[in-house]
């Protein structure tokens, strides 16, 4: 851990040194979290992580591959038929003993 010092230019802006950019990541449009603490303010690289939208095809994958009865099974077939999709499209395991 190091301690270095940082300046605050016009409208708040900080410039962060050179090293700790490197070190934690951070370029130009970078987002931070500024947290309030007594001893002072805390800044924190955001961690963003990226968001799967699952298509329809996807849905249904998840439907037919999450049963473990052949009443299960069943079920999920009429669901995906009922999203308009054939179920014999798309990839899938059928549960032991179908």
């Amino acid at each position: 851990m190091s301690v270095q010092t940082a300046k605050i230019g016009k409208r708040g802006t900080v410039v962060i040194p050179a090293t700790l950019r490197r070190k934690y990541g951070l370029e130009e449009g970078s987002q931070l979290i500024v947290e309030e603490l007594t001893e002072g303010v805390l800044l924190r690289p955001v961690v963003t992580l990226p968001v799967e939208i699952y298509t329809p095809e996807r849905k249904a994958q998840f439907l037919l591959n999450n049963t473990a009865t052949s009443e299960d099974y069943a079920k999920a077939i009429m669901q995906v038929s009922e999203m308009g999709l054939d179920p014999e499209t798309i990839p899938h395991r059928k549960p032991q003993g179908i």
